[in-house]
């Protein structure tokens, strides 16, 4: 039994990431078996550096389509959507959080694992 708990546990931190902005710190934390290549499990947990404010958002990976329009093909990241705002986090360490057409935050980041 507690060789199992540990597996587990290994297996959650393993899909944990933290990314690391100017003005943000944000943790990802992915719910799905590892080897899904689409996950409608993810957290996002953001604190902001100058006001100390954090937000928690469920939303999903995010991936382009293949070419039967359905199939997901090429990782690009992570959305997260809060009323009419869209957090996007983008493998490449991009935030951005945009309402309507709206850019209201799009700062390159780091990520940490």
């Amino acid at each position: 039994m507690k060789k199992l708990l540990a597996l587990a546990l290994l297996s959650f931190a393993a899909s944990a990431a933290d990314l690391e902005t100017r003005s943000y710190q944000v943790q990802i934390t992915s719910h799905c078996d590892e080897g899904e290549v689409s996950c409608d499990q993810v957290v996002y947990q953001g604190k902001s550096k100058k006001s100390g404010k954090t937000i928690t958002l469920e939303g999903s990976s995010w991936h382009t389509l293949c070419a039967d329009g359905v199939t997901p093909c090429r990782f690009l990241g992570y959305q997260f959507k809060n009323g009419d705002t869209t957090y996007y986090v983008r493998d490449d360490g991009l935030l951005q959080v945009i309402r309507g057409r709206q850019v209201l935050v799009s700062e390159q980041g780091e990520w940490h694992q």
